[in-house]
């Protein structure tokens, strides 16, 4: 078999194993440790063997690309499918102690196994008809995951959610319906050449905007983010976690390949519309970070504002601003991931989610406070940690490209990150005693661990970046010159 749908075909395959015994909970929880670790271990085969010998690419059903079903292992979706396997172990892991015995009988490690599933198809597929079936898969396994419990909150704002997923669904169809009325292939290499030899004309350039809105529902981009904040806000704090780490960046994922490998002609539309809404869309993260009290709201809204910066970045279009995109893509899905734990633990050892009933922690837990402060200095972008290195790629593009002031404003928005979660450790940590719960130490140093280590990766991601750097520099070349991708996926056909 490919080595290309390993990184499906694994968790899918454990998922499978995780619904027999649901309530055995010694079984689910080794059974999803061997279920993610492999995961992991065929995402970074298959990156490292995708470095060296070029995209692996496989069609199903004996038809021969564009026909067939197509799955595309390129330098950009394994990348992206490495994170999103080590983001989802850091998070089991975490939920072994943060997950209570209700949800975990109710196929919880199943349900995140099926999730990363859609997440890693969806990074891999190369037809678009199959990217909305992955959309589906990991929709309908994000559907489970914020309902289960049974919380009136939970029920209330999943039905937000849903709506709103559900009409984004349609809009997908319609949209890929239209463009395949004009192309007559949903195969994305293929309609990559296609509308390069029709100079992509108006209708083109009015379907990608339909696409558009559809993958900007799923980043939460301005002005479809309105869902988000309390959507993500009520499922427990691991769910979370996998939510803000990894579902938006699918959607900002799918405007990165939209944007350069099928639509890549009318960019004097289509990329001054992403370089406003990335804009507007960091704008809003700020205003909504500096505002809230609520420690989860917090770094909810700074999901807005890393969101904004992907795309404002991928709208600069050359090859420093899409380095900096795929660096800090990984970054902003392991710090976030870490910060959500981080945050569980706070609102676990206080009993609250306001700020400003906190206080104290750094008295009664300096580990877990200077493992907060490091994470702050992560996020906010401090050299020599990731979110510099990103930032600064990022920045350099859009001065290159001429973009002076909205580069002036990534530089601004990262002061606000700063401040943001300064504020946190200020109030929380720094002040004066606030309330405290009783706490069993066994438990705090099981959720203490996971998250410490998750943290030290961060920190060695930007210390370390000559490690990743070879594969982000492949990404970032691919994204430059999209008939690279449609060679090798249509390798032999004439």
């Amino acid at each position: 078999m490919n080595s290309a749908v390993f990184p499906i075909i694994v968790p899918l395959f454990f998922a499978i194993l995780l619904m027999f015994a649901p309530t055995q909970r010694v079984y689910q929880k080794i059974v999803a440790t061997i279920g993610i670790l492999s995961t992991l271990s065929m995402s970074v085969f298959v990156l490292q063997k995708v470095h060296t010998d070029g995209a692996q690419v496989v069609t199903f059903g004996s038809w021969q690309a564009p026909f067939g079903i197509t799955m595309v292992a390129d330098s950009i979706s394994t990348l992206f499918v490495t994170a999103a396997s080590l983001v989802t172990l850091f998070i089991i892991w975490y939920s072994f102690t943060a997950i209570d015995r209700e949800r975990e009988g109710n196929y919880y490690y199943a349900v995140v196994l099926l999730m990363l599933v859609g997440v890693n198809g969806a990074f891999t597929t190369g037809d678009l008809f199959n990217l909305f079936v992955f959309f589906e898969v990991f929709l309908m396994a994000s559907y489970l995951l914020s309902v289960l419990g049974g919380t009136k909150q939970q029920l209330k704002e999943s039905l937000k959610y849903m709506f709103i997923n559900v009409f984004a669904s349609a809009l997908f169809v319609i949209g890929v319906a239209m463009l395949y009325a004009v192309v007559g292939t949903l195969n994305m290499a293929d309609i990559s050449v296609r509308v390069t030899q029709l100079e992509q004309p108006a209708i083109v350039t009015a379907i990608s905007v339909v696409l558009f809105i559809v993958f900007a529902f799923k980043a939460a981009l301005f002005p479809f983010f309105f869902w988000l904040p309390s959507a993500y806000s009520a499922p427990p704090i691991p769910i979370m976690a996998l939510f803000g780490a990894l579902l938006t960046k699918v959607g900002v994922y799918s405007i990165l390949r939209t944007y350069t490998l099928l639509f890549p002609l009318d960019t004097t539309f289509t990329h001054t519309l992403l370089m406003i809404l990335g804009i507007a869309t960091m704008v809003v993260g700020c205003i909504g970070a500096l505002a809230s009290w609520n420690v989860v709201k917090i770094i909810i809204y700074n999901i807005f504002i890393a969101v904004g910066l992907l795309i404002y970045s991928i709208s600069l279009f050359n090859e420093e601003s899409f380095a900096g995109m795929l660096y800090y893509t990984v970054h902003d899905m392991l710090i976030k991931a870490a910060l959500f734990l981080l945050v569980g633990l706070l609102v676990y050892v206080t009993g609250t989610q306001q700020l400003r009933q906190m206080g104290g922690i750094l008295t009664r837990y300096p580990t877990f406070a200077w493992t907060f402060f490091i994470a702050i200095l992560c996020i906010a972008g401090i050299p020599p940690f990731s979110g510099f290195i990103g930032k600064m790629l990022i920045v350099k593009g859009g001065f290159a490209s001429g973009h002076i002031a909205g580069s002036i404003w990534v530089l601004f928005s990262s002061l606000i990150v700063l401040w943001s979660m300064i504020r946190i450790f200020i109030y929380a940590f720094w002040s004066k005693e606030g309330r405290f719960e009783t706490v069993p130490k066994p438990t705090y140093v099981k959720m203490l661990v996971p998250t410490v280590t998750l943290v030290a990766l961060c920190v060695a991601y930007g210390i370390f970046s000559s490690v990743v750097w070879p594969y982000v520099q492949d990404g970032a070349k691919l994204l430059m010159d999209p008939t690279l991708y449609s060679q090798f996926v249509l390798k032999g056909v004439k």
